[in-house]
Formats: structure tokens, C-alpha cells, sequence
């Protein structure tokens, strides 16, 4: 009878042992849940970045806005037009 209860405690320890840090046990789960949070959250960072990207492609393919855009990013000026640099007297070097 004793080596029955030994053998029961035994197996009964080594489930234990896999089922907390065995493979698929609790501490791979809670670490595989972390890592799908993490990945959750850097989703949603990138779907609001293609949603603003979306956005800009459509204004652009529309028109509206490309003038204005060549304007502000490329410094373009118009033909017949003149171009004043306004400097804040931060900007402007001794």
C-alpha cells in the first residue's frame, strides 16, 4: 500500500510539475498572453497610422491639397509669384 501512495504522490508531483512550468502550462500562457496584448496594441497603433495614410492618399488623389502640400513641403512658388521667408528672431542667426 505504500508503493501505491508513493507512486500516486510521484505522479502526482511530476503533473504538477507540467502543468506550471511545463510546456503550454500557466507561466507560457500568461506569457503568451503579454506578448498578444503587446502585439494588440502595436495593431491598433498601426491601423490608426494606415487610417491617417488612407486618408492623405484620397485628399491627394482628389486634388485638394496638392497645390497647398507642393507649397509647405517642397518651398514650390507659383509662376508670377513672389517668395518671402518670415523668420522668428529664434530662427534668425548672429
Amino acid at each position: 500500500m505504500r508503493w501505491l501512495i508513493t507512486i500516486l504522490l510521484l505522479l502526482l508531483l511530476g503533473l504538477q510539475y507540467r502543468l506550471w512550468w511545463g510546456e503550454g502550462g500557466y507561466r507560457e500562457r500568461a506569457r503568451l498572453e503579454r506578448e498578444v496584448a503587446a502585439q494588440q496594441l502595436r495593431n491598433q497603433e498601426l491601423e490608426a497610422r494606415n487610417r491617417k495614410l488612407a486618408e492623405e492618399v484620397e485628399l491627394l488623389k482628389s486634388g485638394i491639397g496638392v497645390e497647398e502640400r507642393a507649397r509647405r513641403d517642397l518651398g514650390l512658388v507659383g509662376e508670377g509669384e513672389q517668395f518671402y521667408m518670415l523668420l522668428d528672431d529664434r530662427e534668425r542667426k548672429p
